[in-house]
């Protein structure tokens, strides 16, 4: 699905300074009316099962409660749930810019859960748009109003995104040290959703140093403390990926099947079923990689463009593992115009080098399959996940 916003400037959006007291006075009282059965109208020729349609229309409803009510409070948590949307559609800039709308009509007013909890969300934004500086100050800001308020949950969640933002500048040790020092902390306040956080930072760290078998457990110890569902199964859509890396691909596919099988949210699933498709061309099996390629075929037309682009580029490349290097030539051509499109530039520096040793990999996609799915060397912590999982598909 196409989302409106994406044809939104890619900026912020220009709004008009405040009125002062005269001008709003000198208002007609109708305008209101106006405006809103303009907004009506424009609602009324969207997609009416679109999952943007009904957010819109929510925060339409909640600006006409907010006026009639006099309480600019009563918008801002649709325009929460709106800006959320639009982060997990990778609509960032329209994110950013929903959040501080929220920020501006709260005003003064704003709850300081709700303030808090706005900071929290523009830090992360501002991190997924590789803005650190200013992630690292949101963060901050968020820090110092959640102590205020004695709102520890929170000060711990903003020190974990500030380390989170380290791990996106590169700076892996001192992210390290920083979590391993918040992990301390959220346990000594049993705080379990801050210690899954924690756990989930660390596996990223010791994922992106080369280290995925230390990050495992951490991985596992993140799934096994968060109570929401879909936190869960994105935990596991991490660790299968990790666990395909160190060539566990028995206990990959049975994370990755388990996703699907719950019937998570379809971004989590669109991800499990390309990796499901990733492990079967892993292990040279040909049929359980068609099987997953039409599945993930009939769904790119809704795929957000990360998660399109990651499609195309795990099919180019399991269609060259079995030796069909002109169908793995156009799909990453494909994927290289889709993370280009979107302003995926790690994903297309990637794809860009895959392409460039297309051709050099033929003679190591015809080894045998048993040496290509051979598992590396297992620690303790990676044999008790695996056997962990083992027991959670029966």
């Amino acid at each position: 699905m196409r989302s409106f916003s994406a044809g939104w400037p890619r900026r912020r959006w220009n709004l008009p300074p405040r009125r002062d007291s005269v001008t709003a006075q000198a208002a007609r009282p109708d305008a209101f009316a106006y405006q809103l059965a303009g907004l009506d109208r424009a609602c009324r020729q969207l997609p009416g099962d679109s999952t943007e349609t009904a957010h819109l229309i929510g925060l339409m409803h909640a600006t006409a409660d907010a006026f009639r009510a006099r309480d600019t409070q009563l918008v801002v948590p649709a325009l929460l749930a709106y800006a959320h949307y639009l982060e997990d559609e990778l609509l960032l800039e329209e994110a950013l810019d929903v959040l501080e709308t929220a920020l501006r009509v709260g005003g003064e007013a704003l709850r300081d859960s709700d303030r808090v909890a706005s900071r929290l969300r523009v830090a992360r934004v501002l991190r997924k748009l590789n803005e650190f500086g200013a992630a690292e100050q949101a963060y901050s800001h968020a820090a110092t109003l959640a102590a205020a308020t004695g709102d520890q949950h929170s000060v711990l969640l903003s020190r974990i995104g500030s380390a989170n933002t380290l791990v996106a500048r590169g700076n892996l040790t001192y992210a390290e040290r920083r979590l391993r020092e918040i992990l301390l902390d959220a346990e000594g306040l049993d705080d379990r959703d801050a210690q899954a956080r924690a756990h989930q930072g660390l596996a990223v760290v010791l994922s992106t140093s080369g280290q995925p078998a230390q990050a495992i457990p951490h991985e596992w110890r993140a799934f096994q403390l968060y109570e929401d569902d879909l936190s869960r199964m994105r935990v596991l859509s991490d660790l299968g990926i990790m666990l395909l890396i160190i060539g566990d691909v028995d206990s990959a596919e049975r994370a990755l099947t388990e996703i699907v099988r719950s019937g998570a949210n379809q971004d989590v699933v669109d991800n499990a079923m390309i990796e499901l498709m990733n492990c079967a061309s892993y292990q040279r099996d040909r049929v359980g990689f068609e099987r997953w390629w039409d599945r993930c075929w009939e769904r790119r037309e809704e795929m957000p463009s990360n998660v399109l682009a990651d499609f195309y580029l795990k099919a180019g490349i399991g269609r060259a593992r079995f030796g069909q290097f002109d169908r793995a030539e156009v799909l990453l051509r494909t994927a290289l115009k889709t993370a280009e499109g979107a302003g995926l530039h790690e994903l297309v520096f990637r794809i860009e080098r895959i392409n460039r040793g297309l051709r050099d990999c033929c003679e190591a996609c015809e080894a045998p399959s048993q040496s290509v799915a051979e598992p590396r060397c297992q620690t303790a912590g990676v044999r008790e996940v695996s056997a962990a999982l083992a027991h959670l598909a029966t």
